[in-house]
């Protein structure tokens, strides 16, 4: 399969929904996730610039550039997503005594957990970022900033079920648990980010500063 940024709105929608493993859910997660750093990086573009945000340039302008690291590093995992549940489904179809499968399977099974905590992890940092745009960017474009986090936090909890359902493989109780409860904490914080984000974007106020 090519990578799915060089896919067609169309081709990706195609892939998507063939009757195959891949690419599922956890390249859709990250797929909106970069679709919410790309509305997020046009509420910026429509800022830099404008008089009225002369003392906040360079802030924009950091912005601007994380966004665009941050669209470009989900589209990627996406892609990572994908192939880590191909290679363990090709695994887990080889018997338990296959040697290929003996020595790739445990990286496969830690693969297909890192993807989704990793967009987990990218999500969390753009909603913190979108949340300190709320007071500096172009107010026209609130309902954009808004649709923004709510995209992040749709990804964050999408990205979240895919962690969830891979992590009974891991073969360590400890780290279970230490992947869950981290897991819970993120989700949690985007929920939180997301919310404050929407409020600031309705009432033209700042969004509160929600301890990290």
């Amino acid at each position: 399969m090519p990578p799915l940024e060089t896919l067609t709105v169309r081709e990706l929608m195609d892939e998507i929904a063939a009757k195959s493993p891949a690419p599922g859910g956890g390249a859709v997660a990250s797929v909106v996730g970069s679709l919410a750093a790309a509305l997020g990086n046009m509420v910026v573009a429509y800022s830099v610039g404008k008089k009225q945000f002369a003392d906040h340039a360079g802030a924009l302008e950091a912005a601007s550039r994380r966004l665009t690291v941050a669209r470009s590093m989900m589209l990627r995992l996406a892609d990572e997503d994908a192939a880590a549940y191909q290679d363990f489904n090709e695994l887990s179809r080889l018997p338990d005594d296959d040697e290929r499968r003996k020595a790739e399977y445990p990286n496969a099974i830690q693969r297909c957990v890192q993807a989704p905590r990793a967009v987990l992890a990218a999500t969390v940092d753009v909603l913190r970022l979108l949340e300190t745009l709320a007071p500096i960017t172009n107010r026209h474009l609130r309902s954009d900033l808004a649709i923004a986090a709510i995209l992040c936090d749709t990804a964050a909890r999408a990205a979240s079920w895919n962690v969830r359902v891979n992590v009974p493989m891991l073969s360590s109780d400890a780290q279970k648990r230490i992947v869950l409860d981290d897991t819970a904490r993120s989700v949690d914080e985007c929920r939180r980010r997301a919310a404050a984000v929407e409020a600031a974007c309705d009432d033209g106020q700042a969004a509160p500063t929600i301890p990290a």
